[in-house]
């Protein structure tokens, strides 16, 4: 069975139909797993959630912007630094906020708000081989926080999956591609799809391979119109244009290097 596993789409269709369009050229997927954060940022949460419902076999988890979306003058910000204390964290703090009433709006006017509300927190799964998998957005029993980070020691990454019943799993939050074995555990995180830190602006995902014998899987990275996303927020007015074009040119590093 071929299963391609995304995760961080942001609401951002053009890296989404690039991710799919490479997907298709290399010979299609039987499954979709979709790990969190799926329609919260970008410029068109309404186009991502359309495509989603057409993949075969689809199963969505919740991230923390999927959260958030249910509570947009609450959990979303909720520890927002005062503007006295650090005015450009009080800003972007703000314009994430409005980014979440803005796509819950589009998410209620397109019908798909109560979809997004009711995505559980994890996915299972058990592959042909035997294989235990666990689907999370940020670790297991977690849709935020810290997440699965390469700068993590093995003790650290122990400490994080402790309990979660699983050989493989697949994490994302982070946008940084992880592979790590720590006690006979294989921790993947997908990377993202969309708003990717710098240096690789790619969007990334994982194509998975199982059989009766066992599984392989791969990283895969590809290039879109970054140009195009900037294009579209700027028109629409997108309340996050500053963050969304930060990512697009280059300037966001992973936030243990900000």
């Amino acid at each position: 069975m071929r299963i391609a596993i995304l995760s961080d789409i942001h609401g951002n269709s053009i890296a989404l139909n690039a991710v799919l369009g490479d997907i298709e050229a290399n010979g299609g997927a039987e499954a979709y797993w979709l790990v969190g954060d799926l329609a919260a940022m970008g410029p068109d949460p309404v186009g991502v959630m359309q495509r989603l419902q057409l993949l075969p076999n689809r199963q969505m988890v919740r991230g923390n912007t999927d959260r958030w979306l249910m509570n947009v003058q609450g959990e979303s910000q909720s520890g927002m630094p005062a503007f006295t204390e650090n005015p450009a964290a009080f800003q972007q703090a703000l314009a994430v906020r409005y980014a979440m009433v803005w796509a819950q709006g589009a998410l209620s006017a397109g019908g798909y708000l109560a979809e997004v509300a009711a995505l559980p927190l994890e996915y299972r799964h058990r592959l042909e081989g035997g294989t235990r998998v666990l689907c999370v957005h940020a670790s297991p029993g977690q849709d935020d926080g810290d997440g699965i980070r390469p700068t993590m020691s093995d003790v650290q990454i122990a400490t994080a999956i402790e309990g979660a019943d699983a050989d493989l799993i697949f994490v994302g939050h982070t946008h940084v591609a992880l592979d790590r074995t720590v006690k006979n555990v294989r921790v993947v995180n997908l990377g993202s799809v969309s708003l990717q830190p710098a240096p690789d602006l790619r969007a990334s995902y994982v194509m998975l391979e199982s059989t009766a014998t066992g599984y392989d899987l791969r990283h895969c990275q590809v290039a879109y119109d970054n140009q195009r996303v900037i294009n579209q927020v700027n028109a629409l007015s997108h309340p996050a244009a500053n963050i969304i074009t930060a990512f697009m040119t280059g300037k966001r590093k992973p936030v243990w290097e900000s």
